[in-house]
């Protein structure tokens, strides 16, 4: 009996044993998906390669922005760059990613859809009555 700790269902038995120096890197990565502008660019590949230009297009922002995102994914392994004359077309270099980010925004609409469900429970109670059952 007692508080024994057990292992979540789909841990990650990898990340379990990691030395403080790689757990640096894994925090590399996740810094890397940590910013907006990076996980649209991240989006925007999904589909195929692009070059700077385009995904300065589609994301609304400045060539120079984009290329500064883009350092950093290829530098952490996200994504590739391969130079065709004066351009450069980036492209997924590892399709892990969506996976990852696929897991990450399905945990948040879970997490969106249990708030909703407890706000509409609680929709038709007014202010007054709600303070009246925390004092009881």
């Amino acid at each position: 009996m007692g508080n024994q700790h057990r292992e979540p269902s789909g841990s990650c038995a990898v990340m379990k044993n990691l030395p403080p120096k790689a757990l640096e890197q894994v925090a590399e990565y996740f810094r890397a998906l940590s910013e907006p502008t990076r996980l649209h660019i991240l989006n925007l590949l999904r589909t195929g390669e692009r070059n700077v230009g385009e995904l300065a297009e589609a994301t609304g922002t400045t060539a120079a922005n984009v290329s500064r995102h883009l350092a950093v994914l290829t530098q952490r392994g996200l994504v590739r760059r391969d130079a065709r004359g004066t351009a450069a077309y980036y492209s997924i270099a590892d399709e892990a990613v969506y996976a990852l980010c696929d897991l990450v925004c399905g945990s948040i609409a879970r997490n969106h859809e249990r708030a909703a469900e407890n706000g509409r429970l609680f929709a038709g109670i007014s202010p007054a009555r709600a303070a009246g059952a925390k004092r009881a």
